[in-house]
């Protein structure tokens, strides 16, 4: 309840300090496309390892179609700074939370063409930097309190696949990209000999993977359900993904189930994709493992809670997929059965 109260306190202000700025800065909306110069742009990344991969789909149709344009990202967590690090198709990286002196000189000093903005809800951060991030135009995702506050505005639905979203800034610059173009990747980033040995021993597709990490408390299924599920296929071969956070269930599973073939650690989101990217199926709760299936299209299952809007908007993109919704916000409330069913579903398909 107290966490509820906070998290409502917390919406309230930013939806004050955004009506704020309506009033203040008061922009007239545009009405696409944009014709003005695009030598450069700068684009305000979201937070998590998910919104990052979501992200990429819109980096590589922009320089597809503008090859010459400066894309700059600014980044907010050191998660989705890394990740970024090594993306080709950037010429920029610039951490909010850096050395002051470091950012007013490589970002505030400086004047882009155009600014994105890719939240579909009102952020304070993401206001503040639209605020002074000097930029020719800028535009954000439509929302009733991002009206007055920007230039032009990806008009779709709310419960659209971010990815979708994030690439309707391709409409306003009159360059719209095919939904076939928007398949996520993940930058190159450093492998262990042992994850390079290990993905060219599964790369006949003749494993099922689990990946008992999630992005919250809420999203966790249990390691009781985990053992009942590979009980159930003891068949089929699996091996299990995790955090180094959760190493140490990773290793009681693969102690306690025999079908279960130990797997090294990963060390970074590209060696976990790596692995999935060579299994005949991965089981997750809703987590940024969700999107590394869609950037091999490896089949995936979901494990879902309640909430309607994390069931559309990070719905699996791309790839088939069954999504399983739990009957409370509980990941963990969904039944094994539910999954084995699933499982049995798309093997057979």
């Amino acid at each position: 309840m107290a966490i509820a109260k906070e998290w409502k306190k917390k919406r309230r202000f930013r939806q004050s300090f955004a009506a704020m700025l309506q009033k203040i800065l008061n922009r007239p909306l545009q009405s696409p496309p944009w014709s003005g110069p695009c030598n450069s742009i700068i684009i305000l990344a979201q937070e998590k390892y998910g919104d990052a991969i979501l992200l990429t789909p819109l980096l590589k149709n922009l320089k597809r179609q503008f090859p010459e344009t400066q894309l700059h990202l600014v980044t907010f967590s050191k998660a989705t700074t890394a990740f970024f690090m090594h993306d080709p198709n950037l010429s920029g990286i610039h951490y909010a939370k850096s050395n002051p002196a470091i950012y007013i000189r490589n970002v505030l000093l400086k004047r882009f063409d155009l600014l994105f903005n890719t939240k579909d809800h009102p952020s304070t951060n993401f206001l503040v930097q639209s605020l002074i991030i000097r930029a020719r135009c800028k535009a954000g995702i439509a929302n009733a309190f991002h009206k007055g506050i920007y230039d032009y505005l990806v008009d779709i639905d709310y419960h659209s696949p971010v990815a979708i979203k994030n690439c309707g800034l391709l409409d306003i610059l009159g360059k719209p990209a095919d939904p076939g173009s928007c398949r996520p990747y993940i930058p190159v980033m450093p492998v262990t000999d042992e994850v390079k040995a290990f993905s060219e021993k599964t790369v006949n597709r003749q494993f099922i993977g689990l990946n008992i990490s999630a992005g919250g408390p809420t999203r966790y299924w249990t390691e009781k359900n985990w053992k009942t599920l590979a009980d159930r296929f003891h068949h089929k071969r699996f091996i299990v993904l995790s955090t180094p956070a959760d190493g140490l269930l990773k290793q009681a599973l693969e102690r306690d189930c025999p079908n279960i073939e130990p797997s090294p650690a990963t060390g970074n989101i590209y060696e976990a994709g790596l692995l999935v990217r060579n299994l005949e199926l991965l089981v997750t709760p809703d987590t940024a493992m969700i999107h590394v299936a869609s950037c091999s299209n490896t089949p995936v299952i979901g494990l879902y809670g309640a909430a309607p809007q994390d069931q559309s908007r990070f719905r699996p993109f791309l790839v088939e997929h069954r999504v399983l919704v739990s009957p409370s916000i509980l990941v963990k409330d969904i039944e094994p059965e539910c999954v084995i069913d699933a499982i049995h579903e798309m093997l057979v398909h």
